[in-house]
């Protein structure tokens, strides 16, 4: 069985998928890039600010699940060019303590809306 998980404080979809579901106790984060869900607009001032957004995003949808950066075990960072790692990667460690989850990141083409940066999660409590 699984479960749909919504919340008013991220994105909505902009596509045939969910913001998140609950599986066999594994909560799947679909990737956030960095729109604001207070007016639906691209945050896109910089790329701190597009990471924090997402960063930001994908935590509204942890805590609706009743989860947190500490119970996600798999990141995927997915990036526009790999020379804003350094950037990405420095305010995505901030927003967890303890022990990191497994990581790829990855260049690619082309992102949803031309955005510089998207990541999904995988977390469990188990």
């Amino acid at each position: 069985m699984k479960q749909i998980i919504k919340t008013p404080n991220a994105p909505a979809p902009i596509g045939p998928y969910n913001q998140a579901i609950v599986a066999n106790g594994f909560l799947y984060v679909s990737g956030q890039i960095a729109i604001n869900p207070q007016n639906n607009e691209l945050v896109l001032s910089s790329v701190e600010d597009e990471t924090k957004q997402v960063m930001d995003n994908l935590s509204a949808i942890l805590a609706e699940a009743k989860f947190s950066f500490e119970d996600v075990v798999k990141t995927t960072i997915f990036l526009s060019d790999m020379s804003l790692f350094p950037v990405v990667n420095e305010i995505y460690g901030s927003y967890f303590t303890g022990a990191f989850p497994a990581r790829e990141t990855i260049a690619v083409a082309g992102l949803p809306k031309n955005v510089n940066v998207e990541i999904s999660v995988v977390a469990t409590k188990a």
